[in-house]
């Protein structure tokens, strides 16, 4: 597993009464790493605004698969920011239910995009139905991978673990219980709006192998300052941490300031696709050239990204020149 990150930070302090309780300027799409001093616990606070709109608005998803891939987007950022590493971050699921494929990926630039591979006539059908749990009800069962690579002279590393929640959030939580063997906690909101688009965010906190060591505590007084992170966490509202006019800063002041609590220096993130005409025709080039001459209709061959939409057109000419070599 990739190493995380561990470097000190500045400890947030109560803003006074005179002072501004809201951002001057809009916080969106940053991550916001942080750590409760009183238990050692890493954290990530996440807030997606623009990026996450951009993201999905290039698809027409049911409003269902938007949700279920909306919160993946934000669990990728949560997740692929709380690692050190130089490549790709990739979080994906595969279900025998109406939502075959969820996939997102985050570079360690902080580049995000996403997609989802569904079945439209089985997620209308659940809509007329009973309200049921996401990931039982689109996703079904299935997996969970993790994956970071970091380019062919590295080796990837995958984790892959059984679909088991309710929510996507939940099955990350049993996957670092399972895999891991770390304590995880994540509270996720989403909202849209038709004015101002997809708003996402989380609040997640890691307790590390080690944490208990570093304090100098017992067993029981680690698990007790644990139990009131997570209560403290959950109270936070979901307007709070989608809220572009509240600083992530007052928020995480207001959650742990009792236990202790400092912030690292923020992240930015953007949304976009690495597809170019130049690595389709990479990809089309390490098929046979008949396979990919069977593809052709109107004489051309059309790819087109699942990610972004954008489409690369390939005539005869091309593929000529293409397979020369």
């Amino acid at each position: 597993m990739p190493r995380r990150v561990s470097c000190t930070g500045v400890c947030l302090a109560d803003p006074g009464p005179d002072e501004a309780m809201t951002a001057t300027v809009p916080v969106k799409d940053i991550i916001l790493p942080f750590q409760v001093d009183r238990a050692a616990l890493r954290g990530r606070f996440v807030r997606l605004g623009p990026v996450l709109s951009h993201i999905l608005d290039r698809h027409n998803y049911p409003v269902p698969v938007a949700m279920l891939l909306a919160e993946l987007v934000v669990l990728t950022a949560a997740l692929g920011s709380a690692l050190k590493y130089d490549g790709i971050f990739t979080l994906q699921t595969s279900g025998k239910g109406p939502v075959s494929i969820l996939v997102a990926d985050m570079t360690s630039a902080g580049e995000l995009r996403g997609y989802a591979q569904f079945d439209a006539e089985r997620v209308a059908a659940l809509d007329e139905g009973p309200q049921l749990s996401p990931v039982p009800a689109l996703i079904g069962a299935g997996h969970l991978a993790f994956t970071v690579d970091q380019g062919a002279d590295t080796e990837r590393y995958q984790g892959i673990v059984a679909l088991e929640g309710s929510t996507l959030a939940d099955c990350i939580q049993h996957y670092f219980r399972q895999s891991e063997q770390i304590d995880a906690a994540i509270k996720l909101a989403l909202d849209r709006d038709d004015v101002a688009g997809w708003s996402g965010g989380a609040l997640m906190i890691q307790r590390l192998p080690g944490a208990r060591d570093e304090q100098h505590v017992t067993r029981a007084e680690s698990d007790e300052a644990w139990r009131e992170a997570v209560t403290l966490m959950s109270t936070a509202r979901s307007n709070e941490i989608t809220d572009p006019a509240l600083a992530p800063e007052q928020l995480l002041y207001r959650l742990f300031h009792e236990p202790g609590v400092r912030a690292f220096e923020a992240q930015p993130v953007s949304a976009s696709c690495r597809c170019s005409r130049e690595r389709v025709a990479r990809t089309l080039g390490a098929f046979p050239r008949d396979e990919i001459l069977s593809l052709m209709e109107n004489g051309k061959v059309d790819v087109r990204c699942e990610f972004c939409g954008e489409s690369y057109s390939f005539d005869q000419a091309a593929l000529d020149g293409l397979f020369a070599g």
